[in-house]
């Protein structure tokens, strides 16, 4: 991302260095008066009569013609009559630029300019979307890393609430995961899981992996149970039966060196394969949801 972010800078500045560059050029060109191209073009294409002269009908041959005089004679030369003679050269005037605070903005200026401030602005905008885009959102609640406070408060609140802690801010469940079993865990779940095992809590995802619906507590089996079709999971989400093809899904946990657990709720973990129980945990009760089905 570091390196996109870099590119779609130079591209930036380049665009910005290239539209400079082409207006100071446009601008020199008109304050020089450097003829367009259209213009030289039409100019090579021409033949220049530098110096032309007609007998004028009193006589006078120092007399300079016109354009219109210089072709009737030589249309009369043609046809035997007089003949076209030189007529005194003339000098050059030197060319003035105008003024330009007099001419104004010409029509050909403002639609360049038009133009490349168009390109500019969808430039920018493009670039702007982009890094928009690329740059990573600022995310609060679910989605982002939650502090659920320290460790040893936590498990003083789920055993004060029979043994289920629910956080609606990240839709989870928080319970209570037994020091003796960490080791069949180890075997079973990835680090992630585990950093918050081995301190003895497991966050889970509030979501049935059969269909999606929330599952609650049941308070008198000591199990999570689902009432849409009957699935059911130990206190750690286990499955223990019904149709979901999985344990309870479950978000990856950290401890700081503070005691505090952060639930990452962006990084969701697909629950345990059917038959895992490291618990070993029975239904303590009598079941809340019947028998399952589908």
């Amino acid at each position: 991302m570091t390196i996109a972010l870099i590119v779609i800078a130079a591209l930036v500045v380049l665009a910005a260095i290239t539209v400079v560059g082409t207006l100071r050029n446009r601008d020199a060109a008109s304050a020089t008066g450097r003829l367009s191209r259209e213009t030289l073009s039409r100019d090579r294409g021409t033949v220049t009569i530098t110096e032309t002269a007609v007998a004028m009908s009193d006589g006078d041959l120092g007399t300079v013609a016109t354009g219109k005089e210089v072709e009737r004679s030589a249309v009369v030369a043609r046809r035997g009559g007089q003949a076209v003679v030189k007529a005194s050269s003339s000098e050059l005037t030197e060319w003035v630029a105008p003024d330009p605070e007099q001419t104004g903005v010409a029509r050909r200026q403002f639609l360049n300019r038009s133009i490349i401030g168009s390109f500019t602005l969808g430039l920018a905008g493009f670039g702007g979307s982009l890094l928009a885009f690329l740059w990573p959102p600022f995310i609060t609640g679910f989605g982002a890393p939650l502090n659920m406070g320290k460790v040893t408060d936590i498990v003083q609140s789920i055993r004060d609430n029979g043994g289920f802690l629910y956080r609606p801010e990240g839709r989870a469940w928080i319970t209570e995961y037994p020091a003796g079993a960490i080791e069949k865990a180890r075997s079973v779940y990835s680090s992630g899981e585990l950093s918050g095992m081995e301190a003895g809590v497991v966050a889970l995802f509030q979501k049935c992996p059969h269909l999606g619906c929330r599952v609650p507590s049941c308070a008198t089996s000591q199990w999570f149970e689902c009432p849409c079709h009957g699935s059911k999971y130990n206190r750690v989400g286990e499955k223990r039966g019904g149709p979901a093809p999985r344990g309870m899904d479950r978000f990856a946990m950290e401890v700081t060196a503070g005691g505090e657990l952060i639930v990452k709720t962006a990084e969701v973990i697909q629950g345990p394969a059917i038959g895992t129980n490291t618990t070993g945990q029975e239904a303590e009760g009598p079941n809340c949801i019947g028998e399952a089905s589908h």
